[in-house]
């Protein structure tokens, strides 16, 4: 068994754990952050939409729907790109498709166009920022790795963190049409030359090949296959964002309704996933000291736990409380499955299977955020929302600890 100091210190690793891997961390943190503002503009232009275009909420919340699905379609693409030319050929084409997404969609002249254009070129675009870079950033890493990709992942989060408090302020002075067009032309000029950095080719893999593991039936025990755990881990991740969906989609609706503005949403939504950002630094230090499959239970369980309690809260200070435990808690959960994946499948397939589980996480964040939609102007409340998400994430924790019961404890390679 190859020891993971002996992998990485070998001349067919010599990139693995370099100075040059941590540079490459740092430029597709970037990279990734400002990539995100494909995930976060709809939620915070999501009241003016429907105002403008005059919608119910259901759908008002389409084109986040449609960037989910783009994301969905996106990642497994740009992921199967990455495996075959590296990453930095899809992270130029998503920047190219996100930044012409958002100048369109700056002058979209109905509900339907607007929504095409999220689902097309800024979800789609916006994917190779994602998964794609989350699992090339896992190729540089062995020892370290739980910690780099969460710190990779958490540029959805700083994205989160950021963009919502760019864009609120310049809706209200500049007007939405603007804010697009401007942010669209920065993502242009600040996106290609980051993926310069990203040229270098991935390093070679020596030691214990973990196809050859898995092909003599030493990694997965009966009953349970390599598609199985892809399936598993893909509804997995439908059930967790599903759940994820009611705040982070709704909450600057929500705050609408309560009569505290969306400048405070957008705050508490900053606020949510600036906490996120800590949460996904802090289950990966877990993850690398006590595996992936015990850190997703724990993170999908404490998430269950505060959604109840946005389900009882409906104080602007409570609100504001409620929001920023719910990041610390939640932040784990898409950490830990792309360690799984690299844990128990071939290098080589990294940006395919990455790619298909996280696209499954925003498959859940689509369907979950229309749902709550939909449950609001049926019950004209959100309580309903809530709890049906803590439903959905009851079924992920299910498949975690299943899962925890089943698979191996030990690394059949480290590379």
């Amino acid at each position: 068994m190859t020891t993971p100091t002996a992998a990485f210190a070998t001349s067919d690793n010599i990139n693995i754990e370099s100075a040059y891997a941590w540079w490459r961390l740092l430029a597709s943190l970037v990279l990734s952050t400002i990539g995100g503002v494909a995930l976060w503009s709809t939620a915070v232009v999501l009241p003016t939409i429907q105002v403008e275009f005059g919608l119910d909420r259901a759908a008002a919340s389409l084109p986040y729907t449609a960037v989910m699905l783009g994301f969905v379609v996106g990642g497994p693409t740009m992921g199967w790109l990455a495996d075959r030319f590296g990453i930095a050929v899809p992270a130029a084409i998503s920047a190219i498709m996100l930044g012409v997404g958002l100048l369109l969609s700056s002058q979209a002249a109905t509900m339907w166009q607007f929504t095409l254009l999220h689902g097309v070129l800024i979800g789609v675009g916006g994917s190779a920022s994602f998964g794609p870079l989350i699992a090339d950033i896992s190729l540089w890493f062995a020892r370290h790795r739980g910690i780099a990709v969460a710190i990779c992942s958490s540029g959805s989060y700083l994205a989160g963190t950021i963009w919502p408090l760019v864009i609120q302020p310049l809706v209200g002075s500049i007007g939405w049409r603007s804010t697009y067009l401007g942010i669209g032309v920065f993502c242009l000029t600040a996106m290609l030359p980051l993926v310069v950095v990203l040229r270098r080719q991935r390093p070679a893999f020596g030691g214990l090949s973990e196809r050859s593991a898995r092909t003599n039936g030493a990694m997965f025990p009966p009953g349970l296959s390599a598609a199985r755990l892809q399936l598993l881990l893909m509804l997995a991740g439908v059930f967790c964002c599903m759940a994820m969906a009611m705040p982070q989609v709704h909450i600057v609706a929500y705050c609408v309704d309560l009569g505290y503005g969306s400048a405070n949403g957008a705050r508490m939504l900053s606020l949510m996933l600036g906490a996120g950002i800590v949460s996904r630094l802090s289950f990966g230090w877990i993850a690398d000291r006590v595996g992936p499959l015990p850190t997703l239970l724990l993170s999908s369980s404490l998430q269950a736990a505060t959604l109840l309690l946005y389900f009882v809260t409906d104080g602007l200070m409570s609100l504001y409380a409620v929001s920023a435990l719910f990041g610390l808690v939640q932040g784990g959960i898409v950490v830990t499955y792309t360690l799984i994946v690299r844990e128990y499948y071939p290098p080589l397939e990294a940006g395919t299977r990455v790619g298909l589980v996280l696209s499954s996480t925003l498959a859940g964040m689509a369907v979950g955020g229309w749902m709550s939609g939909a449950i609001f102007d049926a019950t004209l409340s959100y309580r309903a929302a809530f709890l049906n998400g803590f439903g959905w994430n009851l079924l992920n924790i299910a498949i975690a600890l299943w899962l925890l019961w089943r698979l191996p404890r030990r690394r059949f390679a480290v590379v």
